[in-house]
């Protein structure tokens, strides 16, 4: 639920000249139990995730609602969980709607949705893909990711750059999360010793992350392709708002752009900081995280502390 003194900070400014963006979390916010209070407490909820189990091909709120923590750190379990419970916690809005969307990396596809581009069971099935493709491009080369703090990111791109150079393996930035924070992703080696020239060059920490692969690196090629086929054959719908895309922190409208940033993501860099930073351009002054956890609250106020940041769970 919205919290009351947020709403009532919404409709004591002038609605027209503010904008409300609505913002949904990507894989990391899981937890065990995950939508139980939806399922439990919402007659409409209970059918969506029993749309859900039908289109998985297995009982994911069951894994939701009684699996550990290691079960939900699967990545085939976790982007379907983590979308589910996104789209089901923005449909139990009464009477707010976006200005404009953005999600971060996997939540693109629960923003999508929310301002009408996918319907709820294409997007599911499109999450299901992309979620297995990126699992099998994970076992195809030893690769991993790297959280970065208190580094430039000019001084984290050269150094990428550098150690491509040097080893003749990949290493990028891939996730702009806010001033302070980028993560790399690439080869297990070049992230390695990227890590040790961050640290070098006066990062305060440069450690490598517990995932299973390179997301949002070349070596997501494969899992790219995937889903690219999957996607051509989705019919994508004109968005009722702009939704600011990981690739290219702008606004978007049009319906073919938006589907060759979906495709582009798997391989390009989060950028979230240029996405918020946009979107406070473009007039936003209220943020509501739609989904589990708080992860993107967090990041909104290290962008710009002046912002007004909510959660609906």
């Amino acid at each position: 639920m919205l919290n009351p003194v947020f709403v009532a900070y919404l409709f004591s400014k002038p609605l027209m000249n503010m904008k409300h963006a609505y913002v949904f979390p990507g894989q990391g916010s899981q937890f065990p139990g995950m939508g139980k209070n939806h399922y439990e407490n919402s007659v409409f909820a209970k059918k969506l995730f029993e749309k859900a189990n039908e289109i998985a091909g297995f009982r994911i709120s069951d894994i939701m609602f009684k699996g550990s923590e290691e079960d939900l750190k699967q990545t085939k379990v976790t982007q379907p969980a983590v979308f589910l419970h996104s789209v089901i916690a923005f449909k139990s809005i009464d009477n707010i709607k976006p200005d404009m969307v953005a999600g971060h990396s996997l939540g693109e596809f629960s923003a999508l949705v929310s301002n009408g581009v996918l319907s709820f069971e294409d997007a599911f099935q499109l999450v299901i893909i992309r979620a297995a493709a990126m699992q099998k491009a994970c076992e195809l080369t030893p690769s991993t990711m790297a959280a970065v703090l208190a580094l430039e990111d000019s001084k984290a791109e050269t150094i990428c750059e550098e150690v491509q150079k040097q080893t003749g393996e990949i290493v990028v930035p891939a996730n702009y999360n806010c001033p302070g924070q980028l993560v790399i992703s690439g080869s297990l080696k070049a992230v390695e010793i990227a890590c040790e020239k961050m640290k070098a060059a006066g990062a305060k920490r440069a450690v490598i992350l517990p995932v299973g692969g390179a997301f949002h690196s070349p070596l997501m090629e494969p899992a790219k392709e995937e889903l690219k086929s999957a996607i051509e054959k989705t019919t994508f719908y004109s968005p009722t708002c702009p939704v600011y895309q990981n690739v290219a922190a702008k606004a978007v409208v049009e319906k073919d752009e938006i589907k060759k940033n979906l495709i582009d993501q798997l391989t390009g860099a989060v950028r979230w900081t240029q996405s918020v930073q946009t979107m406070i351009a473009d007039g936003a002054s209220a943020f509501t995280e739609v989904g589990p956890g708080k992860v993107l609250q967090g990041l909104i106020t290290k962008i710009n502390k002046n912002m007004q940041v909510n959660g609906v769970d």
